[in-house]
């Protein structure tokens, strides 16, 4: 097809081009067309290879039919590997086929009569996360531990991080179990040295566990049209973390259980056993003892997880000093500024407040006071205050246990989610305008800011 002449890099603009890998599908035609009025290269790549210098030269994006993940390097991760331009991937089939049946390595992913307008979204949503990813990064999030609870922890975590055994971390919601995780994965004369598998449990869709955490073969179902490492194969050599263990449900428990005791899996549709080798390391915000009373959570499980348990603490329990230690390094990200000096009153008003989201929930509060001293440049009073407003109330007023474990439901969710409302949303069943009522009925932070025009 005829493409228009490639353009020279400019050092003050960022060029934006589309690779195109069609495979057996007719689809360069069709993204030529859905794209020809924008100032958009359109490629056809097949025979071509990409290549890294290209992505650094302007922001590309590749678009490949699964038609041609038959050719070598044509696979997620080989992809992922080999090159650093995000992927679209035109399914074999049109819409009406369920996305969720691939794995999440394929996470954009466009029907094969996929429509201009879903096209562009999907486009320039990547487009930004490149230029995104152009900008300047932050300094990594650091670890404040100044009280004796964290000092303590954080002498466990150095004396069991090299160690083969399983560890069960515990701690509240938000209170960053897995940064403990990577801490002990970091510290692992052997594992360290490979890849740490983050799982959040609570968020693997119903009757997709064995693809997930299994892996499938090739024509194992259908849209099965490639061979997919699950999660147990993707750890090896390395850690595998699952967080929320404890909404793991039981069938799922004794398949868990099995690959523990036998170090092998069989993926979807084979046959084969593939052995298997991690550290892992669980998480929970949950009472397993209690729950393997209960016989929600098998006992035989717990004892093989829970060889070395360990307790985050919440930030009640790390103390208002701490709080405003880490409040401080947060507001400093959010302000770019350092060594941030705070007004006494707004250091008192951090410390004396419960967060009930603990580290989340205090890094949602900085960042909100920090585009405020930010934009507004002076400490507006007024309206930093009313940022703590809802905490306020919801340390000062009681809840029966129902209201306190349904505010602990909807905070669970939105972490497995990222806090997006919407994917939040689906993940418990309700309207977005129901997840709004309820971040407004249990005072979560952030539910104040619901744009009128999207809750309905």
């Amino acid at each position: 097809m005829a493409t228009k002449p490639a353009r020279k890099p400019q050092a003050a603009t960022v060029d934006f081009d589309v690779y195109v890998w069609e495979g057996k599908s007719d689809i360069v035609e069709r993204v030529s067309a859905c794209l020809g009025h924008l100032d958009i290269d359109v490629v056809r790549a097949d025979g071509l290879e990409a290549t890294t210098e290209k992505r650094a030269q302007s922001s590309t994006v590749a678009i490949i039919s699964v038609s041609a993940i038959d050719q070598p390097n044509f696979t997620a991760p080989d992809w992922r590997s080999r090159h650093s331009m995000p992927v679209i991937w035109v399914t074999a089939e049109p819409r009406g086929v369920d996305p969720r049946v691939y794995p999440p390595d394929y996470e954009n992913i466009l029907a094969l009569d996929f429509s201009c307008a879903e096209l562009r979204t999907l486009l320039f949503r990547l487009v930004g996360d490149i230029r995104a990813g152009l900008a300047p990064t932050s300094r990594a999030e650091p670890l404040v531990a100044t009280s004796v609870s964290m000092r303590q922890l954080l002498t466990e975590v150095e004396a069991f991080a090299d160690c083969d055994a399983s560890v069960l971390v515990h701690g509240e919601t938000g209170v960053g179990k897995e940064r403990i995780a990577q801490m002990l994965h970091e510290g692992h004369s052997r594992y360290g040295a490979g890849p740490f598998v983050a799982v959040n449990c609570g968020a693997i869709p119903d009757g997709l566990f064995e693809s997930h955490f299994f892996g499938h073969a090739k024509g194992a179902f259908t849209g099965a049209q490639f061979t997919h490492k699950g999660y147990f194969e993707q750890a090896t050599g390395g850690t595998l973390f699952l967080d929320e263990i404890g909404d793991l449900p039981l069938y799922q428990q004794v398949k868990l259980l099995r690959v523990l005791e036998s170090s092998a899996v069989t993926r979807l549709g084979s046959s084969t056993d593939i052995a298997v080798d991690f550290r892992l390391v669980a998480a929970t915000n949950r009472n397993l003892r209690d729950l393997v009373a209960q016989d929600l959570f098998r006992a035989d499980l717990y004892y093989r997880l829970a060889v070395i348990e360990l307790k985050v603490p919440n930030l009640e329990e790390r103390g208002g000093d701490e709080k405003v230690a880490i409040f401080q390094r947060l507001l400093e990200d959010v302000v770019q500024e350092v060594s941030v000096t705070l007004p006494t009153w707004l250091i008192s008003l951090v410390a004396s407040t419960r967060y009930a989201g603990n580290v989340r929930e205090l890094r949602n509060i900085a960042e909100r006071v920090g585009i405020i001293r930010r934009q507004l440049g002076d400490w507006d009073r007024a309206r930093i205050e009313r940022v703590f407003a809802p905490l306020a109330q919801a340390s000062g007023a009681s809840r029966n246990p129902r209201d306190t474990a349904e505010r602990e439901r909807v905070i669970s969710a939105l972490d497995a989610n990222g806090w997006r409302r919407q994917d939040t949303a689906q993940h418990l069943g309700i309207s977005r305008k129901v997840l709004w009522e309820k971040m407004r009925k249990y005072q979560i932070a952030g539910a104040e800011a619901e744009p009128a025009g999207e809750v309905d």
